[in-house]
């Protein structure tokens, strides 16, 4: 009989932890949630700012933002869609949602994404003059062992590369992880992604390229030792600059339609 009070106290005074326990882990992930919200918003802008050539030393991300245009895409049609704020779009999301996106075929999900979201999230960037010179596109697909997430910036032609940056990723550390590698980046800006017809042709290659082929303009070195990331890599752009991604936005641009 004493050891099944025994017990009982024991189970009541487990009981009462775990609830207090919940209770708090409860309470802190609800207080913290404007945090991470804030945090995952400036990471965010850090590396829209940093793939625009954007940053500088000494000027708060706030200010620099500034410079950023912010805008939300149709990417069926390529047109704008006019939204009041866009600080809590998420894609992810919208992508998990029947509602908010579209299934894939094997035949279009090169980039193994499985589902789209029906709009996209891109940065402009203007002159002075107000005319746009930097395109900023978030881009995503399947890499080795993980999704990759990054931005694609484009010069205002919409084939040269201005930038290109992956921010998150779980691929290998010392190969496919290499994505993160500023020598690696470096190599980007100036590539064209698209040939004369305008059909993606940027390329991952096996290195060292030829710098005296003319098709070196479409080609990048691939990642040492990650043939699988580097294909994804490859296959990702090659996706999003397509048809089922971003290519009908950058049909409208290149034709100068205001009525986006």
């Amino acid at each position: 009989m004493q050891g099944d009070q025994s017990n009982g106290r024991a189970f009541r005074v487990a009981l009462v932890v775990c609830v207090v326990c919940a209770a708090l882990v409860t309470t802190a992930a609800v207080l913290l949630r404007p945090v991470q919200q804030a945090n995952r918003l400036l990471d965010k802008q850090i590396n829209v700012l940093a793939v625009a050539g954007l940053l500088e030393p000494g000027k708060s991300v706030e200010e620099l933002s500034k410079q950023l245009e912010p805008r939300l895409v149709d990417l069926a049609s390529g047109a704008f869609v006019e939204q009041e704020s866009l600080e809590h779009f998420d894609a992810r999301r919208a992508a998990r949602d029947p509602a908010q996106s579209i299934a894939l075929t094997p035949e279009q999900d090169i980039a193994l994404i499985k589902r789209r979201a029906n709009y996209a999230q891109i940065y402009l960037v203007r002159d002075e003059a107000g005319v746009i010179k930097t395109i900023v596109l978030p881009v995503h697909g399947y890499g080795l062992w993980s999704q990759l997430y990054g931005f694609l910036a484009l010069e205002s032609d919409t084939n040269t590369v201005a930038g290109l940056s992956f921010y998150e990723h779980a691929e290998t550390p010392g190969m496919g992880a290499k994505v993160d590698d500023p020598a690696w980046k470096a190599l980007w800006p100036g590539k064209q992604l698209y040939d004369s017809d305008w059909k993606p042709t940027i390329r991952l290659l096996k290195g060292p390229l030829n710098r005296e082929n003319p098709e070196v303009r479409y080609q990048v070195d691939a990642l040492s030792g990650a043939t699988l990331t580097s294909r994804g890599v490859e296959d990702l752009l090659h996706f999003w600059l397509g048809p089922d991604g971003f290519g009908p936005f950058l049909t409208k641009l290149r034709e100068g339609r205001d009525n986006l």
